[in-house]
């Protein structure tokens, strides 16, 4: 029997598609998606925000930075990934990533303001994820 691997995310943009090619021509596409869902403090709803480290791959991937960007919405669908690596000073550190498989863009072209962006993700770390 085969096990089960699926993440399914609506949510917006914290930043504009990363995009660079692999060295045999692949393109690879990263960006940020805050997801909100809200929790009760006493009688008073708390809107909290999840951040997720979102990969692509592909013609998707191409797709995506031509045609989304911060503050658009979209619903992803793919694998949970972690992996880590050696930073420079030889720190063993950790990531966990949604691999798409399938984003759909939920915004009509041009439905995007800025009131729609969320807050921008934690700096933890994030310029030293190597992808």
């Amino acid at each position: 029997m085969k096990g089960l691997n699926r993440a399914t995310l609506i949510g917006h943009l914290g930043q504009d598609v990363d995009m660079h090619y692999t060295q045999s021509g692949t393109a690879v596409g990263n960006f940020s998606l805050a997801t909100n869902h809200q929790i009760k403090r006493g009688e008073e709803w708390e809107d909290q925000t999840e951040w997720h480290r979102i990969i692509v791959f592909g013609k998707t991937a191409e797709a995506c930075a031509e045609y989304i960007g911060k503050g658009s919405m979209v619903y992803v669908e793919g694998r949970i990934q972690t992996r880590s690596w050696e930073d420079k000073d030889g720190v063993k550190r950790w990531t966990t990533e949604i691999v798409a498989s399938d984003v759909i863009f939920l915004d009509k072209k041009g439905d995007r303001k800025a009131s729609d962006r969320p807050p921008a993700p934690p700096d933890e770390d994030l310029e030293n994820v190597p992808f």
